[in-house]
């Protein structure tokens, strides 16, 4: 399982390092593929494998189901850890999400979310503020 926040940095290169705690779920390898909310998604290869299957299961007639696909799917990259436990992001990727030097990596149980640092921060400040309406709204469904 994936917890918790670490800041890490970019080398000029575009490789990450990734959490120690996390490399051995890596170890089989892993997809990095556009995200939601201004991140990347990052996920094990059985994780992937599991998303992808339902991502191919939704009806392709619909646009909406279409676009999710191909946010997914096409924006993503196999990676792999090199010795020093890093990984390579592509620069499409850097670029979707403006990645400067500092990055912050989020565990979110089955998947870890990368994050420009500033982008981090302002997704942060906004969700705390608004953490008491969304623990309210969700509480209609039993969290």
């Amino acid at each position: 399982m994936f917890i918790g926040e670490y800041n890490h940095n970019l080398d000029e290169k575009g490789r990450l390092a990734i959490p120690v705690k996390f490399r051995d779920e890596l170890k089989g390898g892993a997809v990095v593929t556009k995200g939601l909310d201004g991140c990347l998604f990052m996920y094990p290869m059985n994780e992937w494998k599991v998303l992808a299957d339902k991502l191919s299961q939704l009806p392709i007639s619909q646009a909406n189901t279409r676009a999710f696909a191909r946010l997914m799917l096409a924006g993503a990259m196999d990676v792999s850890l090199d010795k020093q436990g890093r990984i390579m992001i592509p620069d499409y990727l850097r670029k979707y999400i403006n990645l400067s030097k500092k990055v912050i990596i989020n565990g979110l149980y089955n998947r870890l979310e990368i994050w420009d640092e500033d982008g981090w921060d302002e997704y942060k400040k906004k969700t705390e503020a608004d953490s008491g309406t969304i623990a309210e709204q969700l509480g209609g469904i039993g969290i």
